[in-house]
């Protein structure tokens, strides 16, 4: 074996370690298992608040439903007031009652903050407290997560699941493999960029399994509190209204509410008070002064959406070209060009089927490349386009095809729709001309495209309907903020932003 193979099953053998190691910390580092208490209806002397228990309730991974159990028993302690005027829960509106707030957690200071910036001195409807942007939703939830795991660790109900020395350990150990790897491409005379990917490929997947297992473990008081909290759990679930009661029933339940939302017993009210990026569909605004839920439409598929002239006059080219090539194609072929006949007909060049695709294949080639969407995959699929004329016998309506004397019935329709769309791009381009019109109103959301070079989606409110479609903002204008107050100088016709002022932000 030489020394560079060696190096190579040194460095395998190290994974392999790695692995082992890092399987034996999981197993000595995994929660014990929590023993329910009986049903019981006690807190405790000093209970935790709910999004302490949200956290022990999910095994300590994560704090769903915290911040709307949060907002309950804000509601059961007379800091906040829940309203429901009509039948419709998802109707219920949250209003501040200036109680004093001193005594809150940073926790519990943040939920109130988000309610206070949504509901102002008139209220709001719960539905509102939702973000209108998944970014701001990850980072306020990643806050509050921390700092509820703060004050689980103070209690002495949580832990970090690997010490700080075991962690330092495991990811320093993890590059040992890769180094040796890069030895052996040196040696093995590979350049310095070649050992380095070598050297580093390794450690990406153990990285990557050392950071999903990072987090939070039980304590043994821990586990004991986590118990009686599902003793508490068990005799909610007895109530078995109490899954469908609405947020207003805090008026009732008291504190019961938000901890059986924390306990996941209460699942409509958790599922009404949501804190996630919401639904970018349907968006609670009070723009034009009352609050009022405002449905929007992406229009994903709306052919010249948020173009330019110049890029118009381009799409009405490649669809022209398209239209004129097959009619072009279908009036001058002749039966003359294929070979049907013969002992070699099935495997000519010639033969009906691979002329008609490759004429067909050839044409929408063209009009891709003048649209300027010719791209790595388009020979594959065109490729794969001409496989049913390749393998088409000369017998088939391929062949009889090639006896007709002009357009088939589908290059018919291609024609139209194609002519269709050149003219309806050229008329696009002709109201791109026109002077912009204003709008002014309330940023709902903004929401990106798949490719960063397509414009993007802004929805704004103007105040004066329920509905809404959202606008195209050029990739290379600056985003706007949700929430902010813009004014819009727009082209109706293909919905695109020429520019946009900041009212207020």
């Amino acid at each position: 074996m030489t020394f560079e193979a060696e190096l190579y099953w040194g460095g395998a053998g190290l994974i392999a370690l790695w692995l082992a190691a890092f399987g034996i910390a999981l197993a000595a580092t995994r929660n014990g298992a929590v023993e329910a208490a009986p049903a019981t209806q006690e807190f405790g002397p000093e209970p935790e608040s709910p999004a302490v228990v949200a956290l022990l309730a999910n095994r300590w991974r994560s704090v769903d439903r915290a911040a709307a159990a949060t907002l309950l028993d804000l509601a059961a302690r007379g800091l906040l007031e829940l309203r429901q005027p009509a039948d419709d829960p998802a109707h219920s509106t949250v209003h501040l009652t200036g109680k004093d707030a001193a005594d809150l957690t940073t926790y519990e200071r943040r939920v109130l903050a988000r309610v206070a910036e949504r509901a102002g001195e008139t209220g709001a409807p719960i539905g509102a407290i939702a973000f209108r942007g998944e970014e701001r939703a990850k980072a306020w939830n990643g806050a509050l997560r921390q700092e509820i795991v703060v004050e689980a660790r103070r209690r002495g109900l949580s832990r970090t699941r690997f010490a700080p020395l075991l962690a330092t350990a495991l990811f320093m150990t993890l590059f040992a493999p890769g180094a040796l790897f890069g030895v052996a491409a040196v040696s093995g005379g590979h350049g310095i960029r070649g050992a380095l990917a070598v050297a580093v490929l390794p450690a990406l997947p153990l990285m990557w399994l050392l950071a999903r297992s990072l987090g939070e473990r039980a304590t043994p008081r821990g586990l004991e509190r986590a118990g009686h909290w599902a003793g508490v759990q068990a005799w909610l679930h007895a109530h078995e209204e109490f899954a469908q009661l609405p947020p207003a029933a805090v008026t009732v339940w008291d504190r019961y509410l938000g901890y059986g939302t924390a306990l996941g017993v209460t699942s409509r009210a958790g599922r009404l008070l949501g804190f996630d990026a919401g639904d970018k569909r349907r968006v609670w605004s009070s723009y034009g002064g009352t609050w009022r839920p405002v449905r929007i439409r992406y229009p994903r598929l709306r052919p010249g959406f948020g173009a330019t002239t110049a890029r118009l006059l381009q799409l009405a080219c490649a669809a022209g070209v398209v239209a004129v090539g097959l009619y072009l194609f279908a009036v001058l072929r002749q039966p003359d060009w294929a070979v049907t006949t013969g002992p070699d007909a099935d495997h000519s060049l010639r033969r009906p089927g691979l002329l008609l695709s490759a004429g067909w294949v050839g044409i929408a080639l063209l009009g891709v490349l003048v649209a300027g969407r010719f791209g790595r995959w388009t020979l594959f699929v065109a490729f794969l386009a001409l496989m049913p004329g390749n393998f088409g016998s000369a017998h088939g309506w391929l062949g009889h095809a090639m006896d007709r004397s002009g357009p088939l019935v589908g290059e018919t329709v291609a024609i139209v729709c194609f002519g269709a769309l050149a003219a309806y791009y050229l008329t696009l381009a002709v109201l791109e001309r026109r002077a912009p019109h204003t709008v002014t109103g309330e940023v709902l959301r903004m929401e990106p495209r798949r490719r960063e070079s397509a414009p993007r989606f802004l929805a704004l409110d103007t105040g004066d309907a329920d509905r809404t479609v959202a606008w195209a903002l050029p990739p290379e204008a600056p985003a706007v903020t949700p929430g902010s107050v813009v004014r819009l100088a727009v082209s109706p016709a293909t919905r695109a932003v020429r520019s946009a002022d900041v009212v207020t932000g």
